[in-house]
């Protein structure tokens, strides 16, 4: 909003009347900002849109500690990250070709995705990802459970982590995960053909307005955030390419199902 207007961290701190390295601490997140400052820089820069501003407002509003805040230190900041997204997504939208959905995945699965890292991860460590991952979940159980619609291609529903027992349990679970009214669940088998994007999972966490939308996207050292406009459009395109191609949800899981039996 800041660069947007053309104002400079100089002149923004003497607006709000902070130092500049306060101004830099807010904008890379380590500072918080009130919302009464938080307004005047927004009139100030021009900004117009309301739904934007009080949505900024409301993140500035001073709350409780999230419940990833307690495995700071211990796990990397970008897996807290994700946490924290989640949890104050409106609505997620993801595509996974090689994987399970993290928020849909059962506790032997997930241990069996983390015994597979490289380098190899000691066993405490992967007891604080799977407790994490766990953790994660609650988002679609919750008193407002969040609206989750999740594209697997048949290559994912394929895999055995953990083997073929784990496997068939893993697929009983996102059977049973389908069921609920929060969660849509979408294959695009292998008959479909080519796909776009660059095979990497994806997922897009709607904020409460478009401008607050966020994808994260899984590489090998971690996982990335993007935000730019030109960036979600990319992506938001990607994901209505493959919900257009996938299979519906019922035929869905008839084909969940039938891999399921296989096993």
């Amino acid at each position: 909003m800041r660069t947007a207007a053309g104002m400079t961290g100089e002149y923004a701190a003497g607006l709000l009347g902070v130092d500049r390295g306060k101004i830099s601490n807010i904008e890379s997140g380590t500072r918080a900002i009130s919302p009464e400052r938080l307004r005047t820089l927004a009139c100030n820069c021009d900004c117009d849109d309301e739904a934007y501003v009080d949505a900024l407002v409301e993140m500035a509003h001073p709350a409780e500690r999230g419940w990833w805040e307690k495995y700071r230190g211990s796990l990397p900041t970008g897996l807290l990250d994700i946490a924290e997204l989640e949890h104050h997504a409106v609505r997620l939208r993801s595509v996974h070709l090689i994987h399970m959905p993290g928020l849909l995945q059962s506790s032997n699965h997930a241990q069996a995705v983390f015994k597979a890292g490289l380098p190899p991860l000691p066993d405490h460590e992967i007891a604080l990802r799977l407790a994490h991952r766990l953790e994660r979940q609650r988002v679609l159980d919750r008193d407002n459970p969040t609206e989750y619609i999740g594209i697997l291609h048949e290559a994912a529903l394929r895999m055995q982590f953990g083997g073929r027992k784990v496997a068939r349990a893993q697929l009983e679970h996102l059977l049973a995960m389908s069921e609920r009214a929060n969660v849509s669940l979408r294959v695009i088998p292998f008959d479909a053909g080519s796909f776009p994007g660059a095979g990497q999972t994806v997922i897009y966490m709607e904020g409460p307005v478009p401008r607050l939308d966020t994808v994260q996207i899984d590489s090998a050292h971690g996982p990335e955030f993007l935000h730019q406009e030109a960036q979600l459009s990319k992506y938001r395109a990607q994901l209505d390419w493959m919900e257009q191609r996938a299979l519906a949800t019922e035929e869905s899981r008839v084909f969940i199902q039938d891999i399921a039996s296989q096993l």
